[in-house]
């Protein structure tokens, strides 16, 4: 049995779907307007769609799921970018008919702008990492709250980290002299939405501690400053296939992370970021440029030296989009960032093992063998980044290609990097007894 080549535009809200079905001359085949739920979206899909249609729609919200379902029933599903569709096909009538008619029209003369589908492990990452900042979200809301029912009663916090135990050994022991009975009340309230956050928070970071310990990508963006396990998984759910891209910076510009330009003859003009794709992303890049300040690498220097011409937010911003060219560059050549401070490093990657294993490494020497000082007084060893990434199953950094070593003698960091390929060995640092009020060392306690 053969079927001809139909283009089917469906206009897709929360509640319903307006169809329409052309053939290969752009004339009508079949309209239909339907209630959407899994049930009839799938009746639609076995009783009007045929293996060789094409359907298309606009990106919206739950628009992933559509697409998911009538891929099986049909040869292709397009999703659209709603504000370029607009810009093509802007017109002075609009309906969902309109509409309708516009995405199959522009996908049977090839003119429809499509979008990157991200494929269901994307998708998935995707919905875990902004559930868990939106709930971190709430939580501070929960946490303002609380400062701010406290100020408007004059108390004064007398702890720097409020909802720390201690902080929270002093909200609990506030009694009616310091608070009154409502207050009490709606402290009690926040307090309670502020564990159950809590709570939720933590599950969702075991989760994705979990998925992110399995898969090499994470742990090589987590050589990169700034970058934790959260940072990282946001990252590579904006970015989905970083392959799709054919240099860093077009996934910067996918961020949103480049320069508005508007040129004409010989004028050009270079405005703000665009702020274009997955703003979570950018945001998370944005965070992460925040520690790279004082980040002994190139990348620190880059940013110190950004700043002195240009401003704080100016550098911070150039420095999240040298962040994502980066990062596009070791996920496609599967190397770790080279200049990574290994101490840093190590304690990342420990930790998130141990959050996802459980697993502790023994320390110290092994059974039998007498601890020695390794220089007088004690000291620690700090391994090389080759060991770190070697211990933690990671390739290990590659070495420096001429450009970057012309690089690093310029901006003075020949020291900083020969450091990086071995081990070194730090003093202990000796701690200063406290003196008693008279000035004496304290006396000893039983």
């Amino acid at each position: 049995m053969s079927f001809m080549v139909r283009y089917v535009g469906l206009d897709v809200h929360k509640r319903v779907v307006e169809v329409c079905i052309l053939d290969a001359s752009g004339k009508v085949l079949h309209r239909e307007r339907f209630e959407l739920n899994r049930d009839t979206l799938l009746d639609f899909a076995k009783t009007k769609l045929t293996p060789q249609d094409h359907v298309a729609l606009e990106a919206t919200t739950n628009c992933w799921v559509v697409a998911r379902l009538l891929r099986p029933f049909v040869a292709e599903v397009v999703v659209s970018n709603p504000l370029v569709t607009k810009a093509i096909a802007e017109a002075k009538v609009k309906t969902d008919k309109v509409d309708a008619l516009v995405l199959a029209q522009l996908l049977r003369c090839d003119f429809l702008p499509r979008v990157w589908q991200p494929d269901e492990a994307t998708s998935l990452l995707r919905e875990l990492t902004s559930r868990r900042t939106a709930l971190v979200q709430d939580r501070t809301a929960v946490r303002n709250r609380i400062h701010s029912l406290l100020a408007v009663r004059l108390i004064v916090v007398p702890v720097d980290a409020l909802f720390g135990s201690t902080g929270r050994a002093w909200l609990a022991a506030l009694d009616g002299r310091q608070l009154d009975s409502q207050g009490r009340l709606l402290l009690d309230a926040d307090l309670r939405q502020h564990d159950a956050l809590e709570r939720e928070i933590d599950f969702l970071e075991d989760e994705l501690a979990r998925r992110g310990y399995t898969d090499a990508r994470v742990k090589l963006l987590m050589t990169l400053p700034g970058v934790n396990v959260t940072v990282a998984q946001t990252l590579l759910a904006a970015l989905g296939d970083v392959s799709r891209f054919r240099d860093g910076d077009h996934a910067a510009s996918y961020l949103g992370l480049v320069p508005r330009t508007r040129q004409s003859a010989d004028r050009s003009y270079h405005g703000p970021i665009t702020k274009a794709g997955n703003s979570h992303g950018r945001w998370c890049m944005i965070q992460a440029a925040h520690c790279v300040t004082r980040h002994p690498s190139p990348l620190g220097y880059f940013f110190n030296k950004l700043a002195k011409r240009k401003n704080y937010n100016v550098a911070v911003v150039a420095t999240a989009r040298r962040l994502v060219v980066i990062a596009w560059n070791m996920l496609t050549h599967n190397e770790p960032y080279r200049y990574a401070v290994p101490r840093s490093t190590e304690t990342k990657l420990s930790a998130l093992r141990v959050r996802a294993t459980g697993n502790k490494r023994k320390t110290g020497p092994a059974a039998g063998v007498k601890n020695v000082a390794k220089v007088p007084g004690g000291g620690r060893t700090v391994k090389s980044l080759p060991r770190v990434c070697r211990e933690e199953g990671l390739p290990e950094p590659p070495p420096l290609r001429p450009g970057e070593r012309r690089m690093v003698a310029e901006n003075g960091l020949d020291e900083f990097v020969a450091g990086l390929a071995t081990d070194q060995v730090i003093p202990r640092r000796k701690t200063k007894r406290k003196a008693t009020p008279t000035g004496d060392a304290p006396a000893p306690t039983s």
